[in-house]
């Protein structure tokens, strides 16, 4: 589905960047949304329900204007290590496209990535009172208990539950059009994405009483750090299961019949993923020319691994660093400026370092 970032993702960073004006500018508050008509109906690529929703919440838009910029920062630090590092978001769409049009497990990641991006950012814009149509959780009021007694609901509970069904509304729009393996593939996943935001909800309480003493409980339900989510995800990458669609076309069932059936927990994919080593166009690969790999490393970020057996170059760089740092009390930390030299390896070029394309 190679429009799926043309016509979503990248169409919302237009919006963000169009439409949030500048701080001197107050033709936002007197009738952006008298706008929105206009600024939705010119951002290429969304499909008619998309068009709704932009128009009848195009604060939300900016939001998830937001929360592109969240997922694409932890995509890229999960893949720090790996030939694919997620890197392709910069390089444009149609690169990125590429990627995506394959159904392998990077693209498995990125679907589910994207759209707990969207429940984080609507959720947060939520709780931060940004968005018209939805504020703290309504359900989280009177009294309650838990395994330490009895408490009172108070503070501002993010509205968790108000973030997935936007973002569903919205991110689906364009899945739902189709009726093909690859939409219910990414379906699948964009569901594993926004259920992995929910699993992070936690518990927050204050108390109150005489010299810090417990007497009365205030809780509210708070979104962990967006970094929870990217790090569960991860695992859910390397634990992806390769699936086959239902003679019936409703499903999935495991290509190998060995593994699991999957949750809808876990992420799913029906491709192979290309190697990544070389540049290539049709796969949306950079390759690994001039990517800094670990030379003492066994994992993925290994010279051995990170360079595809084409060797490295090593460069010997200085710089400077924080050292001899001591404690001071109470409660200052002082280093002084280092001049350190490293050695930096580099994975080598192929003999033909050119794009490789079939096309």
């Amino acid at each position: 589905n190679m429009n799926f970032f043309s016509g979503i993702w990248w169409s919302l960073v237009l919006v963000l960047v169009w439409a949030t004006p500048p701080v001197t500018s107050s033709w936002w508050y007197m009738g952006a949304v008298g706008s929105s008509r206009v600024m939705c109906d010119n951002v290429p690529g969304l499909v008619s329900r998309q068009r709704q929703l932009c128009r009848r919440h195009p604060e939300a838009m900016l939001s998830i204007g937001r929360g592109v910029a969240a997922w694409t920062a932890e995509c890229q630090h999960q893949f720090r290590r790996h030939r694919w590092d997620c890197n392709a978001l910069e390089r444009g769409q149609r690169l990125l496209g590429r990627v995506l049009m394959r159904s392998s497990r990077e693209s498995a990641f990125v679907h589910a990535i994207s759209s707990a991006g969207v429940v984080f950012a609507i959720t947060r814009a939520c709780s931060q009172g940004e968005l018209k149509s939805c504020s703290c959780d309504p359900k989280k009021k009177g009294s309650a208990k838990d395994n330490k007694g009895h408490f009172d609901w108070g503070g501002c509970s993010d509205n968790i539950d108000y973030g997935i069904k936007f973002a569903r509304a919205f991110v689906d729009a364009k899945e739902r059009q189709g009726k093909d393996a690859r939409a219910l593939m990414n379906l699948h996943n964009n569901r594993a994405g926004r259920k992995a935001v929910k699993r992070f909800l936690k518990q927050e309480c204050k108390c109150h009483g005489v010299s810090g003493s417990c007497t009365l409980r205030t809780c509210w339900l708070a979104m962990a750090d967006f970094r929870k989510t990217g790090d569960y995800l991860w695992k859910k990458y390397n634990g992806a299961i390769q699936v086959v669609m239902n003679q019936d076309g409703t499903g999935f069932t495991v290509a190998n019949k060995r593994f699991k059936k999957p949750t809808k927990n876990d992420l799913v994919y029906f491709e192979s993923s290309p190697d990544y080593c070389i540049r290539d166009r049709d796969v949306g690969s950079l390759g690994t020319a001039g990517r800094v790999c670990n030379q003492t490393s066994r994992g993925m970020d290994s010279c051995e691994v990170m360079c595809c057996g084409r060797g490295y170059d090593t460069s010997r760089v200085s710089r400077m660093t924080k050292c001899e740092c001591k404690f001071h009390w109470c409660c200052a930390v002082r280093c002084q400026d280092c001049l350190e030299v490293v050695d930096i390896h580099t994975c080598k070029a192929p003999k033909s370092p050119g794009w490789i394309s079939q096309t």
